[in-house]
């Protein structure tokens, strides 16, 4: 079964932000990454029991999904629960009070619309802890978090398939850094307790995909964004090891570009102030937007050993 992920992707184009925030600071401590991923597994922690008390086994069946799947849902609900617990445990040693679970809204309707948008979160997760890696300097945390970050993709893989999509879309993991990952988590924060620990985060303006997903390399692609747009701009994707910087005009709040051939699976695009092969906060404009792109035919030599 393959459906389409237009609507789960426009869902994530929020940036009202709930939960307290901060300026980022220069040096980033492991307490703030800690609670970070902690606000993170809150929110897929709530997502996947919110959906499992919502609908039960038959409503997947009916909606053409398996028993197998069903029951892997619920070991996918064991995983965030678990990864909670370990988070919290850890902030604790550390001498810190850990973030609570804040208030959220999912706005998916069926079984359908939730796989795709967990397809989604799935593999923000995973992009999150490639991400915050590098800003860990404990090395136990360190361990653990690469431990979570297998979990989480095994977690993508799985949706992935459902979906009938191809699960490894691209040889590669692709790295978001905390701000971008937090623009796209606060589309689904309703409320937070006051008494949460404040994040070093700062959201980004949105930007949203406004055509069908998933695409193709090669293909024509508009964005929408609020922001006004006067200085010279490019639309850069993120894909994998991949960071490619493309033209784009804008006209009535709607940007036009072409997708590139650097751009395989679940990928993000973000607008930028100029031309970048990698990514970091200060050439960052808006979004990520999140975008779909079906990978080409695969190639390899069957002689290479």
């Amino acid at each position: 079964m393959k459906f389409q992920s237009t609507a789960a992707a426009s869902l994530l184009f929020s940036a009202a932000v709930a939960a307290p925030v901060v300026e980022r600071q220069a040096t980033v401590t492991d307490v703030d990454i800690l609670q970070y991923a902690l606000t993170l597994e809150h929110l897929e922690n709530v997502f996947y029991k919110d959906a499992i008390s919502s609908m039960p086994e038959q409503e997947f069946l009916d909606a053409n999904f398996t028993s197998e799947y069903y029951t892997n849902l619920k070991y996918v609900a064991s995983d965030e629960e678990q990864h909670v617990l370990y988070l919290e445990s850890a902030l604790k040693a550390a001498g810190a009070t850990p973030a609570a679970a804040c208030e959220y809204t999912f706005p998916y309707t069926d079984p359908k619309s939730f796989v795709a948008l967990a397809s989604i979160l799935e593999f923000v997760g995973t992009s999150a802890y490639l991400g915050g890696a590098g800003l860990i300097s404990n090395k136990a945390y360190l361990g653990v978090a690469g431990s979570i970050l297998v979990t989480e993709a095994i977690h993508t893989s799985l949706q992935r398939f459902n979906l009938g999509q191809v699960a490894p879309a691209n040889p590669y993991g692709t790295s978001l850094g905390i701000n971008p990952v937090y623009t796209l988590a606060a589309a689904f924060i309703k409320s937070c307790p006051p008494s949460n620990p404040a994040l070093p985060v700062k959201p980004f303006p949105a930007l949203t995909a406004t055509q069908g997903l998933p695409t193709s390399q090669g293909i024509s692609f508009t964005f929408s964004t609020k922001l006004t747009l006067t200085q010279k701009f490019y639309i850069t994707f993120a894909s994998g090891l991949n960071v490619t910087s493309v033209d784009a005009t804008v006209s009535n709040g709607m940007i036009s570009t072409t997708i590139p051939t650097t751009i395989s699976g679940q990928s993000y695009a973000f607008v930028t102030s100029s031309m970048v092969t990698s990514l970091n906060d200060s050439v960052i404009l808006a979004g990520p937007a999140i975008v779909e792109v079906t990978p080409p035919s695969p190639q390899f030599d069957i002689n290479q050993q």
